[in-house]
């Protein structure tokens, strides 16, 4: 299946955290869009893999992706080398995505700047006909290149090279952050898992605040930032907000 956009995650909640919104509006105008996490986030201080893939699959159905898929790669020790560059390339070529959304550049978990650069060698190695992968059905697969890689903004503050108006998709990002009940605040807690920095309503209020700050620096009332290692081009200046 070919996709207009595929968001690469280190981590099941990463892509709901950070572009979600982004991922919503596109849904809307009719755009092919699925995710594929790295890892299983079994390293989280919440949850359980098999919870985390419950709740991945409860957000997709929210969120309308139309694929989702995890490389099942070590949480917190997953590499950027050539064994993990070809299994991000096959998924690559498998659906052809014009564009492609990573994690941050650099940020607080140590898995988001090594997936970050995961994702951006793999965009580029893909394109490399001489890099030869096979499908599931052991058919050679042919070499893709997305047309853009843009890196979503997450746990610390970096400058943006763009943000998208996601306004009228901010219920339902917030709906599909809160699909992952084991990670973040959802209501009166009536679990027995310990808390964390993340499970508390003052990240769900650090969520709206950066939203609302991105959404102020464009005259909208919700944004989500982007940063991009070359500069967007437009084809007029009235493409532009």
């Amino acid at each position: 299946m070919k996709l207009d956009i595929l968001a690469m995650c280190a981590h099941p909640d990463d892509a709901e955290l950070s572009c979600s919104g982004t991922i919503a509006l596109h849904v809307a105008l009719g755009k092919k869009v699925g995710l594929l996490d790295f890892t299983r986030g079994e390293l989280g201080t919440r949850g359980t893999p098999e919870t985390r893939q419950a709740e991945a699959e409860a957000s997709s159905k929210i969120l309308g992706l139309v694929a989702r898929e995890n490389l099942g790669l070590a949480d917190g020790f997953f590499k950027n080398d050539a064994e993990s560059q070809l299994q991000v390339i096959r998924k690559i070529r498998q659906f052809q995505p014009e564009i492609v959304l990573a994690n941050a550049i650099n940020d607080r978990h140590i898995d988001h700047g090594r997936a970050s650069q995961l994702a951006k060698d793999a965009c580029f190695l893909s394109g490399l006909r001489k890099i030869v992968t096979y499908d599931d059905q052991g058919q050679i697969q042919a070499p893709w290149r997305p047309r853009q890689v843009y890196h979503y903004i997450q746990d610390r503050y970096l400058e943006p090279d763009l943000i998208v108006d996601i306004s009228p998709y901010w219920q339902i990002k917030m709906e599909s952050v809160r699909a992952f009940k084991t990670q973040f605040f959802v209501g009166e807690a009536t679990d027995n898992e310990p808390s964390t920095p993340i499970s508390t309503p003052d990240f769900i209020y650090f969520l709206e605040a950066r939203a609302r700050e991105f959404g102020r620096m464009i005259g909208v009332e919700f944004g989500e930032g982007f940063v991009k290692a070359t500069p967007p081009g437009v084809k007029n200046l009235f493409d532009l907000i």
